[in-house]
């Protein structure tokens, strides 16, 4: 299979605290992975190692490259988009596209100006005249135009209103995505971009603490409702987390059998959000 990114023992010390803690990874091309965790959990450590803007210890490679050795050579098959603030707010939108044409051998003006065609964003623009979401899709325009094997999202629509993070997601899913790339996103909105996602990586201390694809996140996890007569009989049934909602005990199993748990209650596959605080809770993945 081809692995876009594989990590064996990765590992990313600050002095005495690891934040990144020997972890194996395998991500294969053509997939959409959210990579979720809390704050200070190694998400952002991890992606600074996978895009060669920190040391770290143990073998990794992206796209078949050293980050710390071939970093050059690998961002011209890597985009990054972190919070869109960081885009330079006395630049006008051509002489960004015009910096990044120059900077950037893969960077397609004609694809950037038709996708900014159906924006509000001008050619004559300062960064500092748009909007937030102005300069969100501004962002997204020129990263969809670069042809790469890997985009890296770092909370990408922080700060913006709903109908730009949906829209966002949807020109990411609808312009750009296809079977030959591959998208790495790390986001706390998770509930917006589970419908997007073919695998799911949690990482919690440093370490990892489910790495599954959705499909087998569907097969595996089963939430059961019930009423409170039935709490004690679903707890015989070995649940890694229990939650109380309206006078309703809520139970999520993993590998459980479906028709024995289902004569209890009502049953569901758990969300995102709710597998990711059961997880977090010290639910076993």
């Amino acid at each position: 299979m081809n692995y876009v990114i594989e990590a064996q023992g990765l590992t990313k010390r600050y002095n005495s605290t690891i934040a990144v803690d020997n972890i194996d990874l395998q991500i294969p091309a053509g997939r959409i992975v959210g990579l979720i965790g809390p704050n200070g959990a190694g998400k952002t450590s991890a992606l600074k190692a996978i895009l060669g803007l920190a040391n770290y210890e143990g073998d990794l490679n992206v796209l078949g490259k050293s980050p710390s050795k071939d970093r050059a050579a690998l961002m011209e098959e890597v985009c990054f988009i972190a919070d869109v603030a960081v885009l330079p707010r006395w630049i006008r939108v051509w002489q960004l596209i015009e910096l990044t044409e120059h900077i950037h051998p893969k960077f397609s003006r004609e694809k950037c100006l038709r996708y900014l065609g159906s924006t509000k964003v001008t050619l004559d623009h300062k960064v500092k005249q748009l909007s937030k979401g102005m300069v969100a899709q501004l962002h997204l325009a020129i990263v969809m135009s670069i042809d790469v094997k890997l985009l890296v999202l770092d909370e990408p629509t922080l700060g913006l209103d709903i109908l730009f993070r949906k829209q966002f997601y949807t020109n990411l899913l609808n312009d750009y995505f296809d079977e030959e790339r591959t998208i790495l996103i790390t986001t706390h909105q998770v509930e917006e971009i589970e419908h997007i996602l073919s695998d799911l990586i949690f990482i919690k201390d440093g370490r990892i603490a489910l790495n599954s694809s959705m499909d087998e996140v569907q097969q595996e996890y089963i939430e059961l409702m019930v009423p409170p007569d039935h709490a004690a009989q679903a707890r015989e049934f070995k649940p890694i987390n229990e939650r109380e909602l309206f006078g309703r005990h809520i139970f999520l199993f993993k590998n459980a059998n479906r028709e024995e748990i289902k004569a209890l209650g009502d049953i569901r596959t758990p969300g995102v959000a709710d597998l990711f605080v059961a997880i977090m809770n010290g639910g076993e993945s």
